[in-house]
């Protein structure tokens, strides 16, 4: 049974530096609050993969100094532009980038998922993502002969980390609609969810909400954090905030107008 924790301290404890760290693109549930919690905790060298993108989560990270690695198809604030501190970053060299493309983070999860090594896809021949990315292999399909296809390993996360509308007491978390958010948690070696509210009733006893609903068997530990995904949005919850995505946009464009956003978005949390 998961652990559900009264704490997001104590929800992210076990998240140390080197870890793969995997997150969901920005309207899949990203965990915010706990986003605190994690640079609290001063670690360093994360592998952070997004899945399929990223955005602001990651741009915090990239900025607080926590992120060695980024492995995803995008990192960007969607309307409101480039993500300044993973770009400042990429440009001084200080994150190490492993381009990809949405279908190639998701078969690689969806290999790690089914316990294989690799996965092959055919997308990216003839793109220069090949030129960049040794550990993509060309090969030749063993069925059928001169037919070539790119066999990518898979990505096995430490940590999964999300947010997610609903969990009940057992750890059994609902997550209605966003499916990618089942793969990563069967993938990972670890899940750890926040979630608007943690409910009494077992949720795989309802026949509407189980089919949605990720056993308590993948989840690691579940917090109960309200509004966890702001200034992103919860679908069914709330919507995300624009203004103040924007005006995160405008202060990370450097790094004095950065560590001022973060001290203060710290001090809330």
């Amino acid at each position: 049974m998961a652990e559900v924790v009264g704490t997001l301290d104590a929800l992210v404890a076990d998240i140390g530096a080197g870890a793969v760290l995997a997150v969901p693109k920005d309207y899949s549930g990203v965990a915010m609050a706990a986003t605190r919690a994690l640079l609290r905790r001063g670690v360093r060298g994360l592998h952070v993969v997004g899945v399929p993108t990223c955005g602001i989560q990651v741009d915090i990270l990239v900025g607080a100094g926590v992120v060695a690695t980024v492995e995803t198809s995008a990192v960007t604030l969607g309307e409101c532009g480039p993500a300044p501190r993973f770009g400042a970053a990429v440009r001084a060299g200080t994150v190490r980038v492993l381009d990809a493309t949405c279908p190639a983070i998701h078969n690689a999860l969806l290999a790690s998922e089914k316990g294989l090594p690799f996965i092959p896809i055919r997308g990216v021949i003839g793109s220069d993502l090949l030129a960049h990315r040794a550990d993509w292999q060309v090969v030749e399909n063993p069925f059928r002969p001169g037919d070539r296809v790119v066999v990518l390993p898979a990505i096995r996360p430490d940590f999964a980390l999300f947010h997610a509308p609903l969990a009940d007491r057992l750890g059994n978390v609902w997550i209605g609609r966003k499916r990618e958010l089942m793969t990563l948690a069967h993938a990972s070696a670890a899940t750890l969810v926040t979630v608007e509210e943690i409910s009494d009733a077992n949720l795989l006893d309802d026949p509407v909400r189980s089919p949605a609903t990720i056993p308590d068997l993948y989840v690691t530990r579940v917090a109960a954090a309200p509004r966890g995904a702001a200034p992103l949005g919860m679908t069914g919850c709330y919507a995300a905030d624009g203004a103040a995505i924007e005006r995160y946009a405008r202060m990370a464009r450097t790094a004095e107008g950065f560590a001022a956003f973060l001290e203060e978005w710290m001090a809330a949390g």
